[in-house]
């Protein structure tokens, strides 16, 4: 569905993105995650042709955006940081009016105004003027514009800042159901709604990409078999100790000794240089203790977004 090579975007000697290469599939929600400039809001400008790249090359469906944008744009709905409302027409008139200047007309633009109301749930106030509405309408009303005309790609900026809790819940739920039949991008730096809402994350980083996967595989990138969460029957003193003395072993922690039906288990968490799961089951079954598990660690996508961006972090402090 989109494929970006080297796509680049420069103002005099600094890059705000620098030879940005991926590929999207239909159908998929994916998130751009960064710090605030990271280079979220440049990339997915230049994805929806809303800047000009000065490298690098966009196509969308197979078709290149430089060669031929309004080709493109047809095919592209994009809600900005700040949706693009005008205070002083109602929800429905703005919607018509939307829809008309992306050329859907008669009859045809009535029913797809009606069925984008129930879309983004503003059908109760499609009559109220644009100017009294709630964040989180208006916010469901940008979503509105960029999907009047069905379009193949939907790129939603910040789509969650400033929302409550119940309206992210409520936006979360919207955009998921989008889902099929657009492809959807959208950028935060709130890691749990690109977590519960995407399919695929890429993380940005002073306008490069330093990441890219589901939150499952990011966090197998980033252990590298460091972090291993084993459960062994034994005393969990005599165990620690065992494991210790492993060639490459930072620490070993217990998080719990079982009880009733675990009785007898320990399980424990091995940090370490490099992989070492290996000879952690070779010292165990030496010992002869009984190995019931050994698992590279899971980790939180909070934990891999501060490991892959501390660098950055560090810069803008």
């Amino acid at each position: 569905m989109i494929e970006a090579e080297r796509l680049s975007k420069l103002y005099g000697t600094k890059a705000a993105v620098w030879e940005l290469s991926f590929r999207i599939e239909s159908g998929t929600v994916v998130g751009f995650l960064g710090l605030n400039g990271a280079g979220k809001t440049t990339t997915l400008r230049l994805l929806a042709g809303d800047l000009e790249s000065s490298v690098g090359t966009v196509r969308i469906g197979g078709v290149d955006l430089s060669a031929n944008p309004r080709e493109v744009k047809r095919r592209i709905g994009f809600l900005p940081d700040q949706p693009p409302l005008y205070p002083e027409m109602t929800v429905r008139s703005y919607l018509r009016f939307a829809g008309a200047i992306r050329g859907l007309s008669g009859s045809a633009l009535d029913q797809r105004v009606r069925e984008v109301e129930k879309i983004v749930r503003v059908d109760e106030v499609a009559r109220d003027l644009v100017g009294s509405l709630s964040h989180g309408y208006r916010q469901r009303l940008g979503i509105g514009q960029a999907i009047v005309h069905k379009p193949e790609l939907v790129i939603l900026d910040e789509p969650i800042t400033g929302l409550d809790p119940v309206q992210i819940a409520d936006m979360r739920e919207l955009i998921r159901s989008l889902a099929g039949e657009h492809t959807v991008l959208l950028s935060s730096h709130i890691l749990t709604e690109i977590s519960q809402t995407c399919d695929r994350i890429l993380v940005l980083g002073k306008g490069r990409i330093i990441a890219d996967g589901t939150e499952e595989e990011l966090g197998r990138k980033l252990a590298s078999g460091g972090t291993v969460d084993l459960a062994v029957r034994g005393d969990g003193g005599t165990v620690r100790g065992r494991l210790a003395g492993v060639s490459g072993v930072r620490s070993v922690d217990i998080l719990s000794e079982g009880k009733a039906a675990d009785a007898g288990v320990v399980r424990l968490r091995v940090q370490a240089d490099g992989d070492v799961r290996e000879a952690l089951a070779r010292k165990l079954v030496e010992g002869g203790f009984g190995l019931l598990e050994l698992k590279q660690a899971a980790h939180e996508l909070e934990d891999v977004f501060v490991e892959l961006t501390k660098g950055q972090a560090r810069a803008s402090a």
